[in-house]
């Protein structure tokens, strides 16, 4: 079982402590909801421990794998593609996870997208409220 399938097997399980595995401490996951990355492993698995009470039928329906030009330091690096679906809110959400990984196979970087602009709005306030629930974040002003 490659890196990409050990992931997937990891995020159908709900499984924090196989994605630890997973994880180079130095971990970046680039969001589509927030401009700058989600740094280090400790915020990493904050954030799929939000992500996976927040989806709801989530299910991973493709894949591809390859090679890639990292955001980090722009070299190629092992790269998978896999394709999700899954609800926020009733939105129905179409998305990629794309995964970079070290020459040890652990995850390096991560890129998730997702549409349409409506299900992105309602996946980026439900995290919100995860990661504020969780401390991982400040409220908002105002709140």
């Amino acid at each position: 079982m490659n890196a990409a399938d050990r992931f997937r097997a990891a995020v159908d399980n709900k499984d924090l402590t196989a994605l630890d595995d997973l994880f180079t401490e130095d971990i970046r996951l680039y969001s589509p909801v927030k401009f700058t990355p989600f740094e280090g492993k400790p915020l990493v698995l904050g954030l799929f421990g939000v992500l996976l009470r927040t989806f709801e039928d989530f299910r991973y329906v493709g894949d591809y794998t390859g090679t890639a030009q990292t955001s980090t330091d722009g070299t190629s690096a092992a790269s998978a593609v896999l394709v999700f679906r899954a609800r926020v809110a009733d939105k129905e959400i179409h998305g990629i996870d794309l995964l970079h990984f070290d020459d040890d196979g652990r995850i390096k970087e991560f890129t998730v997208m997702v549409r349409p602009q409506s299900a992105v709005h309602a996946l980026g306030e439900a995290v919100l409220a995860g990661l504020v629930e969780d401390g991982l974040a400040p409220a908002p002003a105002g709140r």
